[in-house]
């Protein structure tokens, strides 16, 4: 798909861990609830994304969005129970990040 010009890198805070294993290359894919926020259309591939620790400035990474998939199992993992507890999600968007070099 083509890259959209006036398009506004997609946003994804991030705790610190997960902010960290992507800084040291340990992680290349996040995942978030599927639904209007997290899907095929606002996570298009080759869409600019923006990872940062939290909401601040300080800390940031720039990068493309180069993969989109969906996941059942993922929403019965720790790390996906621990960020979203018993919410009620069945299907993770996961979204693959290749950072900028």
């Amino acid at each position: 798909m083509a890259f959209m010009g006036n398009e506004r890198p997609l946003f994804i805070p991030l705790k610190r861990e997960y902010f960290e294993a992507f800084l040291s290359g340990k992680k290349r894919e996040e995942f978030r609830p599927y639904g209007p926020r997290w899907n095929e259309r606002t996570c298009r591939i080759g869409r600019r994304v923006v990872l940062s620790l939290g909401y601040g400035k300080a800390n940031r990474l720039s990068g493309t969005v180069v993969s989109f998939d969906l996941s059942g199992g993922q929403t019965q993992t720790p790390a996906w129970l621990a960020c979203y507890g018993g919410k009620g999600y069945t299907t993770a968007a996961c979204i693959g990040v290749q950072l900028d070099a």
